[in-house]
This record gives structure tokens, sequence and C-alpha cells, in this order.
């Protein structure tokens, strides 16, 4: 199902995450389907399952997982992957956007009358 790539920069847990992300968009995971436990991917994998632990562990922060108590982690439905992931593209977004706007000097004051701006002006 995942192979990982020793050759590869990146830490162990990223590729992980990325391949099942990548699963998970091209549909070759369904929604509510069952992944394997972490001890049996560490298994299949051969690593340490704290590695394991860790991918699914931002898997289901960044929406593409979920998790039963005593069940197992299920693919999330797409609606909940692009909310959660639209949220977080946002957030980041705005962050930087804030960040800069500090770094040029612009006032609290004036960041906040443009977003009331926008969110006063109606949609054309």
């Amino acid at each position: 199902m995942i192979q990982l790539d020793l050759s590869d920069h990146r830490p162990l847990y990223e590729q992980i995450k990325e391949k099942m992300k990548e699963l998970i968009i091209a549909e070759i995971l369904k929604p509510d389907d069952k992944i394997p436990s972490v001890r049996e991917m560490a298994q299949q994998l051969t690593i340490n399952p704290n590695t394991i632990q860790r991918a699914y562990r931002d898997l289901e922060t960044e929406g593409y997982i979920y998790s039963v108590r005593a069940k197992g982690s299920f693919v999330a439905p797409v609606s909940r992957v692009r909310e959660k992931t639209e949220n977080t593209e946002l957030t980041d977004e705005m962050e930087n956007l804030v960040k800069r706007a500090r770094f040029l000097g612009i006032k609290k004051e004036t960041l906040i009358d443009l977003i009331d701006g926008v969110y006063e002006k109606k949609e054309e």
C-alpha cells in the first residue's frame, strides 16, 4: 500500500502522511474505510510505531482521518477534509498577511477596519 523512499530527505512520518493523503485524494481509500492500525502499519513498513502514530495524528489534525475509540482510524468524508483543509489554509494565509502588514507598519486598527469594511460590504 505504502512504500517509503529511504533516500528521500523528508522524515518518514511526512512521507507516510503524504502517501496516505494521495490515497485518500485519489479515492483509493474511500470515506469511512478503516485504515491499518498503528501496529499493523509499523509491521508492514518495518518502522517504529511512534513514527506511524505521528503521521496518523497529523492526518487527523488535518481532517483526513478520524478515530473511533476501540475501533481504529477511518478515512474522513470528503466534505470534512475540504472544510478542514480550507480553514487551515485560510488561517495560514491570513496569519502571513497580518505578519506582512505588521512588518510594513500597518496598524492593527487599520487591519480591523479593513476587515470590518469587507464584512459590511454587500456582495455585488
